[in-house]
């Protein structure tokens, strides 16, 4: 059965003998028979519903015996076996004039109501019918009728009413025509307003508070008032364009439109509808701490959303805009670790070496530790592919305790990839840097914006002009996403910029940004982080013990110089995970293997050695010169060669595929000596008839710098002066016309390169001092070290006597 037990049905004429219903009732224990939401008026014949076993016991019994019973309304529909607590205390008594069921329906009965009653108190039946009916001691209510005077003022209301329902009626297709006649041929003015309060459509509670007010006039009044707001509303709905504002006012008719709305809304989409999408919206924003622009922003967005219809593409994207708002972290901050000993733990365990790079990092560190407030500087590691920039910046944050995120901005060329898109496009996205905050969840994430030196420009605008706003301390406190259009704090980010080289980055940028140079590893630091970290997490991953294979330094040392030639580390695990592999196959396979390589295993394993093992090549002829030069790959021996023939041609002739700053070191280092010829006990006639010829051996690799000129100079000096060079020394630094030594890069690798070589005394200049003495001393052990300023003490050192 239906909730709506008792609900108002259409019935045919029904002739019924009322002979038998003339008992009077018993008003001290009147059965009760109580409705879920109809209120039945005096004077009323009505069909209502039967669905409750109590309730159809009482109206045949009641029927039969021709005994009158009490009707009341419920308070709560809901209610299944009310009590007295449930019912209204007014209602009427009434005859059961017939049940019956209807085809497809619930049985049926016939009410006419007779007089008002009020329920004093609960009674007893001495023969109940059914254990759930109510009995009650009730008092009948006489009407208060009206006055001589007012008999004209009661029969215009009354005919009002009538009006009214006739034209309500009209409008209904629910209501049956014979109904439409009754109601016409009511004279009576008290059962033309019952009547009325009946079928008119208002709601059961203001229908029960017609039905308990004694007077038949303000009883008139109360129902017109109902009707008239009633008939206003039909004429909303039916001409809404034409705003006919009647007798509701303009807060009522709204409220009216936005049921309707609601109900039709809740009709076509359910309790997931848009009502269910910013419901869910609103409850998310009161558990956030926005700012006021923001949240004046989140109200008005909501507040559209709320007009948009599902269907329109217009709602799905401001559904995700305010999804977005909310995902947002305004406001939430992780924790930054006060422990400065942990976060220097975290670095070296994570990095070997890199020492003036981590000093660097922990001094941020320290600085956000004493003074959170304080703008954090913008950081840029810049270095060759595989020195471990990116992994650096992960190890930032761990350090740090903080969110991490990565921001690709390799071919980049779009500046809305950087700013957002505005909303007004379609596939319109938020800018990487505030999706990168969404992902994170913390306003103030360590964020690494990777391969900066990459970001291209096009018509779609410059996305490095974007990222002036991002990396200026003193400006993004307020940066503006164009898809999010509120301003967002990032004055609280880590940024850490990477990048392999400064060359392609403009200049207001690079100016914006601290540059951190990661010159790359050394050998003996790179034997350090395969033996740290590399074979262990290789072997694991390939499911190997530790015993099964084993790299002494000694091995590792000879693969990095003859199989990799690189800055970092990326071609070395490359290597190592070739030789795992081929463990695990002759472990898979049942053969030998060997668990402790040597380097002559290498070339079994890996195939002939690509690069050779730096040399020291001997100084057995004048003219022959080690220099040392600096590469993208770390710090390499360089020999210099000159030769002299006769010749009245080209006075110089360089080969060896030279650069033109290398080609002017050889130009200055020639003329240095010609024009000290006879200081340096050469005979100045000589250089007339002579041609020098000055060879950098591999001449297939390009070679440019400056470094390269006392090194020159020294070779021209020793073939002109038939002097040979000292054994096992090597120099760089660079020349001037006067004979000064400049200082030059790369002295740390270049270092380290002689002493691969078997290299035992190196020339530096005098002004590169402070750089040999960042090296850790146990990398220099058998190096001796000279510091010159001038190309006179360049040969007195290194040219025998």
């Amino acid at each position: 059965m239906s909730d709506s037990e008792h609900k108002i049905v259409t019935v045919g004429q029904i002739d019924i003998d009322l002979k038998k219903f003339h008992k009077k009732p018993d008003y001290s224990a009147l059965p009760l028979l109580p409705t879920r939401d109809f209120v039945l008026f005096p004077g009323v014949t009505f069909p209502v519903q039967l669905g409750r076993e109590a309730t159809l016991a009482l109206a045949k019994a009641a029927e039969k015996e021709g005994f009158p019973i009490g009707v009341v309304c419920q308070k709560d529909a809901s209610v299944e076996i009310p009590g007295f607590g449930d019912i209204h205390d007014i209602g009427v008594v009434a005859d059961v004039l017939n049940v019956f069921e209807l085809p497809g329906a619930a049985t049926t009965a016939i009410l006419r109501a007779r007089k008002r009653i009020r329920i004093e108190s609960p009674a007893m039946s001495e023969f109940p019918i059914h254990p759930n009916i109510l009995y009650a001691k009730v008092k009948e209510l006489r009407e208060q009728k009206p006055s001589d005077s007012n008999d004209i003022e009661l029969n215009v209301i009354a005919s009002q009413v009538k009006d009214s329902i006739l034209n309500l009626m009209k409008h209904s297709a629910d209501v049956p025509k014979e109904v439409v006649v009754n109601v016409n041929d009511i004279d009576d003015p008290a059962l033309a307003i019952n009547m009325g309060a009946t079928h008119a459509p208002i709601s059961p509670a203001k229908r029960q508070e017609i039905l308990e007010e004694n007077s038949l006039t303000k009883r008139g009044l109360m129902l017109l008032s109902q009707l008239r707001q009633h008939e206003e509303m039909l004429k909303i709905i039916q001409d809404v364009a034409e705003r006919t504002r009647g007798a509701l006012s303009d807060q009522q008719r709204n409220a009216f439109l936005q049921q309707q709305y609601e109900s039709l809304r809740k009709e076509l989409y359910g309790d997931e509808g848009p009502e269910a999408d910013l419901a869910k919206l609103q409850e998310q924003a009161k558990n956030l701490s926005l700012p006021d622009d923001v949240r004046a922003v989140f109200d008005r967005e909501c507040a559209k959303l709320g007009r948009l219809a599902p269907q329109s593409p217009d709602y799905s994207v401001l559904l995700s805009y305010l999804e977005l708002l909310l995902e947002l972290p305004w406001g939430k901050f992780d924790p930054t670790t006060e422990d400065i000993a942990k976060a220097a733990e975290v670095l070296d365990a994570d990095h070997y070496g890199l020492e003036k790079v981590k000093e660097r990092v922990l001094e941020q560190i320290a600085l956000m530790i004493n003074a959170p407030e304080a703008h954090a500087p913008i950081l840029c590691l810049v270095g060759a592919p595989g020195v471990g920039k990116t992994s650096l910046g992960q190890s930032i944050a761990t350090a740090l305790g903080r969110k991490y995120r990565r921001v690709a901005l390799g071919g980049l060329h779009d500046e809305a990839e950087i700013r957002g898109h505005r909303r007004t496009y379609i596939g319109a996205m938020p800018g990487r840097i505030v999706d990168a905050l969404r992902r994170a969840g913390s306003a103030n994430p360590v964020m690494l914006l990777d391969e900066i030196d990459k970001v291209g420009s096009d018509f779609r605008g410059d996305p490095s002009a974007a990222l002036l706003e991002v990396l200026d301390p003193e400006q993004n406190s307020h940066f503006h996403d164009n898809y999010v259009d509120v301003d967002f704090d990032l004055s609280k980010v880590l940024f850490i910029a990477t990048a392999n080289t400064l060359s392609s980055i403009p200049a207001p940028l690079i100016d914006r940004m601290e540059i951190i140079d990661i010159s790359g590893y050394l050998p003996e630091e790179k034997i350090e982080i395969a033996t740290r970290h590399l074979l262990p997490r290789l072997i694991n991953d390939a499911g190997l013990k530790k015993t099964e294979l084993k790299l002494d330094a000694d091995t590792i040392g000879a693969l990095i110089e003859e199989y990799t030639s690189e800055s970092g580390v990326r071609q070395l695990e490359k290597k190592l995970a070739g030789v795992v592999r081929k463990t695990v196959l002759a472990k898979v396979s049942g053969k030998t293997w060997h668990k402790r390589l040597r380097p002559s295993h290498l070339t079994e394993l890996l195939g002939p050695a690509p690069f050779m093992r730096e040399k020291y090549e001997g100084n057995d002829y004048p003219g022959v010169v080690t220099g040392l030069a600096w590469t993208a790959a770390g710090g390499c021996t360089l020999c210099v060669e000159t030769s002299l023939s006769a010749g009245k041609g080209d006075k110089l002739v360089l080969t060896g595929n030279l650069g033109d700053v290398m080609k002017e070191s050889a130009s200055i280092a020639l003329q240095h000596v010609r024009a000290n010829a006879q200081a340096l006990g050469i005979d100045p006639a000589v250089f007339e008839n002579t041609t020098v010829h000055i060879h950098v051996p591999e001449g297939a690799i390009p070679k440019d710098g400056p470094s390269a000129g006392i090194t020159m100079a020294t070779s021209i000096m020793s073939a002109f002066t038939k002097r040979k060079i000292k054994e096992r020394i090597a120099m760089t630094g660079e020349l001037t016309l006067r004979g000064k030594v400049l200082p030059i890069g790369g002295v740390k690798e270049k270092l380290l390169a002689a002493k691969r070589a078997g290299i035992t005394t190196v020339l530096l200049p005098e002004a590169n001092r402070k750089d040999a003495l960042d090296i850790p001393e146990r990398y220099l052990t058998g190096l001796t070290i000279h510091y010159v300023s001038d190309i006179k003490d360049v040969f007195n050192l290194a040219i025998e006597s």
